[in-house]
């Protein structure tokens, strides 16, 4: 390599890639994404049709519009999410249909048999579906990154108006489900 390609490779090293990075931490607003709030009008992610990884039957988000929606996106790699996944469980085991559950594999490198074989170990029973990526970068655009990270069990409540908000992060008992859905619904 020539000592001009050197200094291109070490000027992008140091100074393009950390920018890069670095403008991702910066806020464009004062309003966070975990309190940011979607309106029906917005929200076409809502409409993406999804695959039911244990039925193979399609459906979209706004399907259940009128029932509260809990929706986590984790990755079958991640102990975090599947923790979360067992306070929805119990919350399911509490409420019943009253209250949706779906889940997103946001992990582009996992596919339908690892969903699949992660809902069978563990016993899961709700709709579990393989994100698409225009649904991922929907859900990264409307709630930002941390919709995303599945360590910090991310979850979306959908209201019955089809208005959603991004729960704060960590794994949320039942109880703490439950109340999200009492008071922001």
């Amino acid at each position: 390599m020539s000592l001009k390609n050197q200094s291109i490779v070490i000027y992008l090293a140091i100074v393009i890639v950390p920018s890069i990075f670095l403008s991702g931490c910066i806020a464009p607003s004062d309003e966070s994404p975990a309190s940011r709030t979607t309106d029906t009008v917005s929200s076409t992610w809502m409409d993406i049709e999804l695959t039911d990884v244990a039925t193979q039957e399609t459906f979209t988000i706004s399907d259940f519009k009128g029932t509260p929606i809990l929706l986590d996106s984790f990755a079958v790699w991640c102990p975090t999410c599947l923790q979360q996944q067992r306070k929805m469980a119990e919350l399911k085991e509490r409420k019943g249909a009253a209250i949706i559950h779906i889940s997103l594999d946001t992990d582009p490198n996992e596919d339908e048999n690892n969903v699949k074989e992660h809902i069978e170990t563990h016993g899961l029973d709700w709709y579990f579906a393989i994100s698409p990526i225009e649904l991922t970068n929907a859900l990264i655009e409307e709630f930002g990154l941390q919709v995303v990270n599945a360590p910090s069990a991310p979850v979306v409540l959908i209201c019955e108006d089809g208005s959603a908000r991004l729960l704060t992060s960590g794994v949320k008992s039942a109880d703490e489900l439950l109340a999200a859905i009492d008071e922001g619904c």
